[in-house]
């Protein structure tokens, strides 16, 4: 039981600390997360939008072949994705 209500404590304590952001604050992460993965190198990838977070050796190693795959992406596609993201911060600023 003790593993549990400390288990729960630690939950609880999450949720509170990443309710102190606005969803303003997500959408931001988010934008320049998807903007680096989509046109940055991982090194950017990890200093910008992860760089206040303690990301450890394997989902440094999953995000570095995930950027591989988009990197090898059909030129084409990669545009597209590109476009998609132009559209939605240029809709963003409108707001």
């Amino acid at each position: 039981m003790k593993g549990s209500s400390t288990l729960l404590l630690g939950a609880l304590t999450l949720i509170c600390v990443c309710g102190l952001t606005t969803a303003e604050d997500d959408n931001e992460f988010f934008m320049e997360f998807l903007q680096t993965l989509l046109v940055g190198t991982p090194e950017e990838l990890f200093e910008g939008p992860l760089g206040k977070y303690d990301v450890n050796d394997k989902a440094k190693s999953a995000l570095t072949e995930l950027k591989t795959c988009i990197d090898e992406l059909q030129p084409e596609h990669k545009e597209q994705l590109v476009k998609l993201l132009v559209q939605v911060l240029d809709t963003q600023e409108d707001t």
